[in-house]
């Protein structure tokens, strides 16, 4: 068995209540040591082992069953559903191969071609960068190393954590001694929980316990700033999963400490005044390194992690105001600043609904990060909505191919990605460009959460396992996978068959070892007017758009769950009523002609800026009260690739002209036009793919005027 050298060996048998404290060099008792470290409430409800790995071995090796579905305990309030144990849910098809994608990229590679995370890192003991990127990228490298059992890549991450785990100041701090910021120790809290979800690293917990009990003494006197004070939501999860673990009453003491000293993102939304695009004049960027509250507010990345903030704080006040603002933060941002592929501006701050405006890659991840855990506190089924078009556009729509290039910005309406200052709010002329860390460093660390996290929160726990309504499964966003868990007591395994999102049909199979009663509860989509749903082929009840619909009975080995969504291309209005076309969550683009231009070597990758070699500017002759009569689909082989022009797995074909007073100024698109409009150009039939497969794109059409 693997064992850190720096770690003694932990003695103990199968009744033990003798360990070996590497801390003391001394023997105490098992019920000494869990009330030192605040364990003892879980110590009487687990056995020690689920606690701590076995003998030996700072990270157990992971067994074919994870252990059951951690639930809120009193007095916190029950979630909806529940996110099952990381290691339950394994990746298959196409999902896979994107995360092997990002494996054999930049995601897998980066310290290896980036010296922020490379071996002179501050979270490796180095003089290198010590603040938020080596967090980050374990952020995303755990579950990536761990979803795909990727051991060259579970090695990268071990470094970061066992460097975190075996050098906390005799006062609990963690991190590098060069700065106290508590921000960035959010983002490791993160992904250590998630480390010892995956492992059972017995060293985890007692870290965690000894920083809250700090943080919680110093807080006080060293309150939250910056950063720090708009993204405190973040850290009240890792808060919450230790008392979830523990039961010690100060961390509940230390998530309202956190509430008081963090921004009122609730009150902000309750009276939304940011419904403009946000200048540098407005928000005084040049003072103060941009960390004004007024900038903060603005800040796209913060209001993607802000929109989790009501749900999260929910589970502690008890209040149903705080679990719907969601819902609120949402739509504010919608109506004054949406897009069509599901993100709102924020290039960097909030900027309209513009199409041509863009959106940061840290927001995407961010957002969806918050989405998941708001649609499992909440049980809304319109999160999951928004969750898969986040997932399955704006997040591959930022990437080259192979991912080993990505932006910082992109843009809906893109039809350049060069040096330019336009059309950004607060970034610089390097914003859309396909590199290593174009304009800021921040997303080259932080994109790698995006893929793992989304393959992790496929499925959920439903209800409370004390209730016979509650205690089965949740399909909260579809995907091909496989699922393992233990439900009442019984070893479950569900198998995902689906070409979803390019295909409208999903098939689950469930195994449980022995007949088994328990609800598995199906998203059916907004946009899935006329879905059906079968049970070993016998048709249910018509499924209600936009809720969870509800299967009870007793399951065996091999029952059949088919589901068919009705994958209509449908169109809907956006900037100066302009058009985009959708067909289920994806998002249809015309895929301009690209012209890869390499600005420069970067490592093991290269920046490169890209221009257009065809026309872009065209309206589009539809109609969207009968869609279909306009829009021909055409679909060829679902293969691995799928977010790709050359293997694009849908096409739509529609009727469009040229506008040909709508130009591009300084790399970028005009406005779109106010629509209808009119043109004398011929008629093209043009083809539209989907949004991530076209890297120059137009998504947001200006509708052509009725001839009738």
């Amino acid at each position: 068995m693997r064992r850190a050298s720096h770690l003694p060996m932990i003695v103990r048998g199968v009744a033990q209540e003798l360990i070996l404290l590497p801390l003391s060099g001394l023997f105490v008792s098992r019920r000494r040591l869990l009330n030192q470290l605040g364990l003892f409430s879980l110590g009487s409800t687990l056995p020690l082992r689920r606690a701590f790995a076995f003998a030996g071995t700072p990270a157990a090796e992971a067994g074919t069953s994870p252990g059951p579905v951690i639930r809120n305990r009193a007095p916190l309030a029950p979630s909806a559903f529940y996110f099952l144990p990381l290691g339950s849910i394994r990746p298959r098809g196409w999902l896979r191969n994107q995360l092997e994608i990002q494996a054999n990229g930049l995601g897998g590679h980066l310290d290896e071609t980036w010296a922020d995370v490379g071996t002179d890192s501050g979270w490796l003991g180095g003089k290198g960068e010590s603040w938020e990127r080596g967090p980050y990228f374990l952020d995303g490298l755990v579950p990536l190393a761990w979803t795909l059992e990727d051991e060259r890549l579970k090695a990268k991450a071990q470094r970061f954590v066992d460097w975190t785990l075996a050098h906390q100041a005799a006062n609990g701090m963690i991190g590098p001694a060069s700065n106290n910021d508590w921000w960035p120790r959010y983002v490791m809290l993160k992904a250590l929980t998630q480390y010892q979800e995956f492992t059972g690293d017995w060293r985890v917990i007692p870290v965690m316990d000894r920083y809250f009990r700090y943080q919680l003494g110093e807080l006080p006197k060293r309150p939250l700033r910056d950063w720090g004070k708009f993204r405190w939501q973040d850290q009240v999860l890792s808060v919450l999963w230790l008392y979830n673990r523990t039961g010690s009453a100060y961390l509940l003491d230390l998530a309202r400490l956190l509430h008081a000293q963090g921004y009122d993102w609730t009150a902000q939304y309750a009276d939304f005044k940011y419904t403009r695009k946000i200048t540098r004049d407005f928000i005084k960027l040049d003072q103060d390194h941009g960390l004004k509250d007024i900038s903060l507010a603005t800040h796209g990345v913060n209001n993607g992690q802000a929109v989790k903030t009501g749900p999260v704080w929910s589970l502690v006040s008890g209040n149903a105001d705080d679990r719907a603002a969601v819902l609120k933060m949402i739509s504010e941002l919608d109506k004054y600043h949406g897009l069509p592929n599901g993100m709102f501006s924020c290039d960097e701050h909030l900027a309209g609904p513009d199409p041509s405006q863009g959106s940061e890659l840290c927001t995407v991840v961010e957002y969806m990060f918050s989405l998941e855990h708001s649609l499992a506190i909440t049980g809304e089924a319109a999160l999951g909505d928004r969750l898969e078009q986040l997932a399955f556009n704006a997040l591959p729509g930022t990437f080259t191919d192979d991912m080993w290039a990505h932006q910082y910005n992109q843009e809906p309406n893109q039809v350049e990605c060069s040096l330019h200052h336009k059309p950004w709010t607060t970034d610089g002329p390097e914003s859309n460009l396909f590199g290593l860390e174009p304009n800021f460093g921040c997303c080259t660390a932080n994109f790698h959460q995006g893929w793992p996290k989304l393959a992790n929160s496929l499925f959920l726990a439903s209800g409370s396992a004390d209730s016979d309504a509650g205690d089965g499964l949740v399909a909260a966003v579809y995907a091909p996978c496989e699922v393992r868990t233990i439900l009442r007591g019984t070893p479950v395994r569900v198998i995902e068959d689906t070409a979803y999102p390019f295909r409208g049909e999903v098939r689950l199979t469930v195994n449980p070892a022995t007949p088994l009663a328990f609800p598995l509860q199906l998203r059916i989509p907004a946009w899935a007017a006329g879905a059906e749903l079968r049970v070993n082929s016998q048709l249910q009840s018509s499924p209600i758009p936009g809720s969870f619909a509800r299967l009870e009975r007793t399951w065996r080995a091999g029952d059949a769950v088919e589901i068919a969504f009705p994958m209509n291309a449908r169109v809907s209005r956006w900037f100066n009523d302009s058009v985009a076309i959708e067909r289920g969550p994806l998002l249809f683009s015309y895929g301009i002609g690209e012209n890869w231009v390499k600005l420069a070597d970067r490592g093991m990758t290269a920046d490169w800026q890209v221009y257009p070699s065809t026309p872009w500017n065209y309206a589009l002759a539809v109609d969207p009260q009968r869609p279909a009569l306009s829009i021909q689909v055409s679909e060829s082989e679902v293969g691995d690739s799928v977010f790709t022009a050359r293997h694009a797995p849908v096409r739509l074909s529609v009727k469009a002209r040229k506008v040909p007073s709508w130009r591009a100024e300084d790399g970028v698109a005009d406005p779109v036009p106010q629509s209808p409009v009119s043109s004398q150009e011929p008629e093209e039939n043009i083809t539209l793919v989907p949004y991530a497969a076209a890297k120059l794109r137009i998504s947001a059409f200006p509708q052509l005027k009725s001839e009738g």
